[in-house]
Formats: structure tokens, C-alpha cells, sequence
């Protein structure tokens, strides 16, 4: 047994409606980039037995262990809004799952590993650069406290891919809690399936979390406690203006992870309309519309369990009213979450009526002056440090806006218990310094890309564990691109 991974197979033991059992496809010649060793430890797992050609066979689908049950998941979903009532794992296979030192079980997945029943005529492949941004950026949210999906390799399969052009070919090991989406309830709700979807919904209670706190409401709360968790991610999204790109119900997961990182990106200077996706035209998924396309995919997560609501309160009336209500308070929710997340990244730990305006007021003159969204956060603990020369370093405050919203934060915080020390130790946990910039991403994607050098891959991939740590992070990292690309787009994996 390779590495001493012990797969369990919760998933492939539910009806095969819910999935097609299929094999990775073997690939050339795969070699290991980058090894997630401090995720190893936390699954587990010996990275030294995983470097070597067994586990790199493995990491590539190259070899299954004989207690895996290969499958590739079944869900639909709507796509920009659009329909498509077949999806599936076009390009990903569910090897098992595996417990980590909590004993918690974790979907154990290749993704790039061939073709799959659902790949809709594609090559089931993928290059290696949306692996590395996967990889990358879904470690860094990890790091940043955003509820993710984890990365555990990359492998370079020794093929290649053809795209817009010929690239290299790449293998991402995902570690996920979960892989069941939005669409996949969607999926037998469209189906007329309500034998499959109820087997859905107790699959989800069981593995995910305490059934004891469902209740006999078990459908209707689970539709509150998901819209709860997404309604967290988001407000956690914005706090970090992260740019997911393609939202779809098939991308939202049920247990409020950050999943599918195909064309996201991070902004640089504060723009609400922001947006990357090259597939996205008309902004559908832009930054300020995170939250509003978030409320959607739930209702279409309602309307997909509302039989089942209904059954539980024998009253289709009652199920609609209920459902409606969870829905509608996603707005209170998320907003209160935002902005108590807001509050954080501002030093206040009290609540006043005011500091909602403080906040906004802050937004409004980054996006005026065009101000990098995360530098400028980070570099509010600076405005309270002692040290001059460290402020006319870092600050501008030549801006009349700017200066005379500084008196009235700084007024605010004289309400704050806490002693200035300790609020600029609250800024700086608050407000990371190194986030994945585009410019960095795509430097490092170009380089093992088309030049075969994975240098810059590794330096990077040695920092992305203290995000909040400017002190030891080298200053390219942390410091916004001298011009911003404005014609800058990001593409999927596919």
C-alpha cells in the first residue's frame, strides 16, 4: 500500500446514479513539481514514500491502489445562468477518501486525469497552468482562512495539451471535504429523481455534519445552515477581494468551500466591477456581484430540495414560505457578516452605528483614487505606528479625503478598549500582505510553462503559508504591480 493511504469509498457505495465508475488514463512520463508536504502531515500521509515512482504513479493515475473505487461524479447546474442538465467530472476522478489526524474524511481527487462519461467531447486533460494557479491559490485562501479545497501535488504528465495552443500537461491532486455541489442536487431534482435526491440529502447530514441539530425540518435546515456557510465565504471573499470568476451552481459547494478555481484572480486597485473571466462578457460574476449571484444558486438550491421541505411539513405552502424566508434573509446575513469582517480589517472590535459609513466611506475613496485594495488595508496599521518615516514610506496622505477620513478612524478608536499596540497587532492579522497577485501568478505559470523552469513555482510556494508575516516575505511579493493590466483576463482549465 502506497505511502500507507487507506481509501474509503463512502461516495462510490451510494447507487450508480450518482456517478460513473471510470479509470484515470495513464500519462508519458509524470514527475512531481511540487509536493505539499505540511498537508501530508496533516493527512498523514509520508511524503518521502509519495516522491518516490510508485506515489508519483499514483499522484498521476498512473497506478491505483487496490482499495480505491475510481468514479467521476454526476451533477448538472446552471452556467451564467444558463441550464445545462448534464455535467459531471469531465476532466476529474474521485480516487476514495482518506482521514486525516481527526479522523475527518477528505475526497482524495486527480484533476487533469483524463477522459471521464461526462468530458461533453473534451480531452479530459489539463494544462499545466491552471493546475499551478489551482494549487497556489487555493492553498494561499487556506492560509488566508478561507474555507477551500486543498492542493496536495502537482505532476507534470510529459504530454501535451493543445488549447489556444500547444502547452504542457498538467495533474492537480485535490483534497477536498466535499465535492457535492448545488448542481448535483440539482441534478436528480431535474431528473424527477426524489428517490436519489432524498439519499443526497441524508449522505450530506451524515458525512458532513451533526444530525442531532437538523431536527425532523432536516431539509429546510440544511437549506439554512448551506445559505449560512456561503453567505460566511462570500463576506470572506469580499474581505480579501478575491474574484471566484465563474459561479455557477456546478462551483458552489454545500458545505460553504471555496471550490473550482478555474478563472479567478484577485484585485489590485479597488473596483467593485471588476472581472477577469475571459467567458464571463457581460460581468455576471464580477466582484460586486459576488453576493447576489451567491442568493441565486441558493434559490435554485431551494427549488431543487422543496419536495423534500414539503414531504418534511406536509405542506407545500409552508415549504415555499420557509424557503422563501432563508433566501431572503441571505442579504441580513451576509451583510452582517461583511461588515463585521470589515470592522476587523479596521481595528474595531465594537459595534456603532457609525462605523458602517467609516467603512464605506474608505471603499468609496480607494475606488476614487484607485488604491490597491490589499496594500491599503495593510497598511492602516502604519497610520498609528510612532514612526514617521515609516508612514511617509508607506501612506500617502496628500488626498484631502483620505487625510479626513483618517481623523474621524482614528476618533473612532478611541472608543476601542484595547491600547494602540494592541489594535495595530489586530490591523495585522486582520489585513494579509501577501495575497496570489496576478502579475506574480502569471510569471510564474509563463515560467514552467514555456521555459521550463519551476524556480519561481518553488520560491513562492515557501511563502504562502504566513500571508500575514511581511517581515520575512521577499518585497516583490507583497509589493501591487507598477501599471495594472487593464485588458488582464484569466481563462479556464479546460
Amino acid at each position: 500500500m502506497i505511502a500507507d493511504i487507506q481509501f474509503n469509498n463512502t461516495f462510490s457505495s451510494l447507487p450508480e446514479t450518482f456517478y460513473k465508475k471510470v479509470k484515470p488514463t495513464p500519462v508519458k512520463s509524470p514527475s512531481i513539481i511540487i509536493l505539499n508536504t505540511r498537508l501530508c502531515e496533516e493527512l498523514n500521509l509520508q511524503s518521502e514514500k509519495l516522491f518516490t515512482e510508485q506515489g508519483t504513479n499514483l499522484l498521476s493515475g498512473n497506478y491505483i491502489p487496490k482499495d480505491a473505487s475510481p468514479i467521476s461524479m454526476a451533477y448538472g447546474g446552471h452556467q451564467f445562468g444558463h441550464w445545462v442538465p448534464q455535467l459531471g467530472d469531465g476532466r476529474a476522478i474521485l480516487l476514495g477518501e482518506i482521514n486525516n489526524k481527526n479522523d475527518t474524511k477528505y475526497d482524495f481527487q486527480l484533476k487533469g486525469s483524463g477522459i471521464t462519461p461526462y468530458s461533453r467531447n473534451g480531452d479530459g486533460r489539463s494544462a499545466l497552468g491552471p493546475v499551478i494557479r489551482e494549487y497556489l491559490v487555493s492553498e494561499s485562501m487556506h492560509y488566508l482562512n478561507i474555507p477551500s479545497t486543498r492542493s496536495l501535488s502537482i505532476v507534470e504528465t510529459g504530454e501535451y495539451v493543445m488549447r489556444d495552443r500547444i502547452l504542457p500537461g498538467g495533474i492537480l491532486t485535490r483534497i477536498a471535504k466535499s465535492h457535492i455541489r448545488v448542481g448535483t442536487f440539482q441534478y436528480f431534482f431535474a431528473k424527477n429523481d426524489l428517490v436519489s435526491l432524498k439519499i443526497l440529502k441524508d449522505y450530506t447530514i451524515n458525512r458532513y455534519y451533526q444530525k442531532e441539530i437538523f431536527g425532523d425540518k432536516t431539509s429546510l435546515n440544511l437549506l439554512k445552515l448551506i445559505s449560512e456557510k456561503q453567505a460566511k465565504l462570500i463576506a470572506l471573499w469580499q474581505s480579501i477581494g478575491f474574484i471566484h470568476g465563474v459561479m455557477n451552481t456546478d462551483n458552489t459547494s454545500i458545505i460553504g468551500d471555496t471550490i473550482d478555481y478555474g478563472p479567478c484572480a484577485f484585485m489590485d486597485n479597488y473596483d467593485p466591477s471588476t472581472c477577469f473571466s475571459s467567458i464571463d462578457q457581460n460581468k455576471r460574476y464580477a466582484y460586486k456581484n459576488q453576493p447576489k449571484v451567491a442568493q441565486w444558486n441558493l434559490a435554485m438550491l431551494a427549488n431543487s430540495i422543496l419536495p423534500l421541505i414539503a414531504e418534511e411539513m406536509g405542506s407545500e405552502a409552508k415549504a415555499i414560505k420557509d424557503a422563501e424566508n432563508i433566501i431572503y434573509d441571505f442579504e441580513n446575513i451576509y451583510k452582517s457578516y461583511y461588515y463585521n469582517i470589515f470592522r476587523n480589517k479596521i481595528g474595531l472590535t465594537k459595534k456603532k452605528e457609525e462605523d458602517i459609513s467609516i467603512i464605506n466611506e474608505l471603499l468609496e475613496i480607494m475606488y476614487d483614487e484607485k488604491l490597491d485594495f490589499t496594500s491599503t488595508f495593510r497598511n492602516l496599521s502604519l497610520l498609528l505606528s510612532k514612526n514617521k518615516e515609516i508612514n511617509k514610506q508607506n501612506i500617502n496622505l496628500t488626498n484631502t479625503k483620505f487625510r479626513d477620513w483618517v481623523l474621524k478612524w482614528k476618533k473612532r478608536l478611541t472608543f476601542e478598549d484595547l491600547n494602540i499596540q494592541k489594535i495595530i497587532t489586530s490591523l495585522n492579522k486582520s489585513n494579509p500582505s501577501l495575497i496570489p497577485r496576478n502579475h506574480i501568478i502569471e510569471n510564474i505559470i509563463e515560467e514552467a510553462s514555456f521555459n521550463n523552469n519551476y524556480e519561481p513555482l518553488k520560491t513562492y510556494e515557501k511563502f504562502i503559508h504566513k500571508p500575514y508575516d511581511d517581515k520575512n516575505i521577499p518585497i516583490e511579493f507583497i509589493t501591487p504591480p507598477r501599471v495594472i493590466n487593464k485588458n488582464y483576463k484569466t481563462f479556464c482549465g479546460t
